[in-house]
């Protein structure tokens, strides 16, 4: 009993590490009060980096399961677990000064963004509808309070009572969906549930189990933002501190596809045929909403947010086609798009005028004469995102739109790629701002340092990935094969 129980927390371990270091950090916060924050910032990433080295260094491509099969560790997990400790040390430094200059700078931020982590990863290891439950629950109630993070203004109170709401809502979705399947089938556990469903050749006699599947995905779809649960997004987008908007569109997003396509693989892989059409339509919805409700966007953070709408729509392809090649393409798209979202609120962060952060697309006017390098690297950003060869975001979307021709869904694919030239007018519209408009006010120098080592990095990487493509296909690749042999 004491070994199984020390071979379960090995399990794990990278998860007690995240939650006993934040643990550790709100004492050292408490004892030592405001002043703390920067110490507890550096402690956080610190603790944050160590889980990502356990994470990366751990080998092997088995399927190791734990908790009475309510854990599952395989190299699908990993390599999203890599992603999103990532996203939530890179969204660590990179709030610092934006908080600095707001007078909010307060320790329980760094805490949230680890407590939050440790919801994530559970969610990404999550074997049993009950632990998909715990993690995505512990996920979200830090997510909701980063949300309305600066209580003295109104924006961001208001966008934390919105998403509180509507994630109230959809967790209920997820909920009910959750107790269909476990009545209809007997079981929480995915590997169990995965086992019934084949040897009943489906859930085509059991309209129980379809309705719940049904419920899951609404839940599941909100999580990513994917239409027609997409509607929090702008708002609170635009509401929510840079910093906090910056992690949202990061770590979350990661570790709520990563879910989706668990959930959807995993113990549903024998009722393909009843979710893939709910898949596609979500798929299109997302990819033209995305598409063209960003065009007349003048906030950057709201067309960011609609943005980030079509890029789910994006993944979701991928997941549609399903198979090792589908799966390996929302892999890569989720790697090239953390990336990418890193670099593009690293820039907003970057920029102050008159000591107050940018948000307006305007606020980019004349930026290629005042500040070359940082208009080239947000035009890369722009271009990238647009799908705009050869930089990393053309092969994001190559990736999705083969594996989808190559199970015979050329409608997605046509569509999806003519919303992809759509949603380039938006993109290009924040280059010719920078370029051919004459320059709105001045932009405070020097540039803080995090956010511009996250944009440089960001941005070497969107540009260069066509020099070197291979070990992240090749990765992904791997890791698509333990969740889809």
């Amino acid at each position: 009993m004491t070994s199984q129980l020390s071979t379960d927390l090995l399990l794990i371990l990278p998860e007690l590490i995240v939650a006993v270091g934040a643990l550790a950090l709100l004492l050292v916060g408490a004892y030592r009060g405001e002043g703390s924050a920067r110490l507890v910032g550096i402690g956080a990433v610190g603790i944050l980096v160590v889980a990502l080295y356990l994470v990366a260094c751990t080998t092997g491509d088995a399927k190791a399961l734990g908790f009475h099969g309510m854990v599952v560790m395989d190299g699908f997990g990993r390599f999203m677990k890599v992603l999103v400790l990532i996203g939530a040390a890179a969204a660590i430094p990179m709030s610092g000064d934006f908080f600095r200059r707001a007078d909010s700078e307060r320790f329980e931020y760094p805490i949230l963004i680890m407590l939050a982590t440790v919801g994530m990863m559970l969610m990404i290891s999550a074997n049993d509808l009950i632990t998909l439950y715990v993690g995505l629950e512990l996920q979200s109630l830090a997510l909701y309070v980063l949300a309305a993070f600066l209580r003295d203004d109104l924006r961001s109170t208001e966008a934390g009572l919105k998403y509180f709401v509507l994630g109230a809502l959809s967790s209920g979705m997820l909920l009910y969906g959750a107790s269909l399947i476990y009545g209809f089938s007997g079981t929480t556990n995915f590997t169990v549930l995965a086992e019934g469903i084949a040897r009943a050749g489906g859930v085509g006699s059991s309209i129980g189990l379809i309705v719940g599947i049904v419920f899951m995905i609404a839940g599941l779809a909100f999580k990513v933002s994917a239409v027609p649960f997409h509607m929090w997004t702008p708002d609170v987008y635009e509401g929510s501190p840079t910093p906090v908007t910056a992690f949202f569109a990061a770590a979350p997003k990661v570790a709520a596809m990563a879910l989706f396509l668990r959930v959807m693989v995993s113990p549903f892989a024998a009722a393909t045929a009843q979710w893939q059409q709910i898949i596609i339509f979500v798929s299109l919805a997302s990819m033209l909403l995305g598409a063209f409700a960003a065009i007349g966007q003048s906030n950057m953070k709201r067309l960011l947010a609609y943005s980030s709408i079509g890029h789910v729509g994006y993944a979701l392809v991928g997941l549609a086609a399903g198979g090792a090649q589908g799966i390996r393409g929302v892999l890569i798209y989720m790697t090239i798009y953390l990336i990418m979202t890193l670099g593009i609120f690293g820039v907003l962060l970057v920029m102050r005028k008159d000591g107050k952060p940018v948000e307006s697309i305007a606020d980019f006017a004349g930026l290629g004469r005042t500040h070359p390098w940082l208009a080239f690297v947000t035009a890369g950003f722009m271009f990238s995102l647009a799908g705009v060869p050869p930089l990393a975001g053309f092969f994001a979307k190559f990736y999705v739109f083969i594996s989808a021709i190559e199970q015979g869904l050329y409608t997605l694919s046509v569509i999806g790629m003519l919303a992809s030239v759509v949603s380039a007018f938006y993109y290009l519209r924040v280059v010719k701002v920078m370029y051919f408009d004459a320059p709105a006010g001045q932009i405070e120098t020097p540039f803080p340092l995090a956010p511009r080592v996250v944009v440089t990095v960001s941005g070497a990487i969107t540009l260069l990935y066509f020099v070197v493509p291979g070990p992240l296909v090749a990765m992904a690749g791997a890791a698509a094969k333990t969740l889809v042999p």
